[in-house]
């Protein structure tokens, strides 16, 4: 665990640690923006499950106001022209997670009050729940995209990190239960805490390690 810590430490102190500050301020405005806008990052990060985070960022780009208005035929027939994986069953749930911005505001309103009886826990159960296409990953995802620093995108690179130094042994699938999902997130919010970064800082940091890029 030693040598993870002195990596991350190396990283903070190079353009690598600037870059990630600079990221998380961009995650941060994206909170503060119409619903939308925030809609639209949700849209993102269901197109990132099974997916390339690289291409989801280019169709996002490339569909814009897209994700709010196109009917799901056209939705499914631009996503394919673009090239995603899963262009009709990811514009399926994206038409019907529309269906619930009403919701999505609410919630969004009742976390921005910090209230103790509502979290980001509480909200990433709901959007787990409510929202077809999403998994703790990827409402994980979409909450830290919009400013939320105190949950983990657990997905294969950070596990293939995790794993590479012995933190965890690698789970034999892709994808994660529930308990499963918790259990590692504790890991790495110890990691989190030893290092002092937040969740979000550290996703940054060790997806860096294992891919090179700082994305979103």
């Amino acid at each position: 665990m030693g040598q993870l810590y002195k990596s991350i430490k190396q990283l903070k102190l190079n353009d690598v640690g600037k870059l990630i500050v600079s990221r998380l301020n961009e995650f941060s405005l994206l909170g503060k923006r119409n619903i939308n806008e925030t809609f639209k990052e949700l849209c993102f990060c269901i197109m990132t499950a099974n997916f390339q985070a690289e291409k989801s960022i280019f169709i996002q780009k490339e569909i814009g106001d897209g994700f709010l208005n196109l009917s799901e035929k056209k939705l499914a027939e631009k996503l394919k022209k673009l090239g995603h994986r899963f262009p009709n069953t990811r514009a399926k749930y994206i038409c019907e997670a529309r269906k619930f911005k009403d919701e999505l505001t609410e919630n969004l309103n009742k976390l921005n009050k910090h209230s103790k009886q509502y979290n980001e826990f509480k909200f990433r159960e709901w959007l787990v729940e409510n929202i077809k296409g999403i998994g703790y990953k990827e409402a994980s995802h979409f909450l830290r995209n919009i400013g939320y620093t105190n949950i983990a995108i657990i997905d294969f690179h950070i596990i293939d990190v995790l794993a590479k130094y012995n933190l965890i042994e690698k789970p034999k699938s892709k994808s994660l239960p529930r308990k499963k999902y918790i259990e590692i997130e504790k890991v790495l919010r110890k990691i989190g805490e030893k290092a002092d970064l937040n969740l979000a800082e550290l996703d940054l940091y060790l997806w860096y390690m294992e891919t090179g890029k700082v994305l979103k």
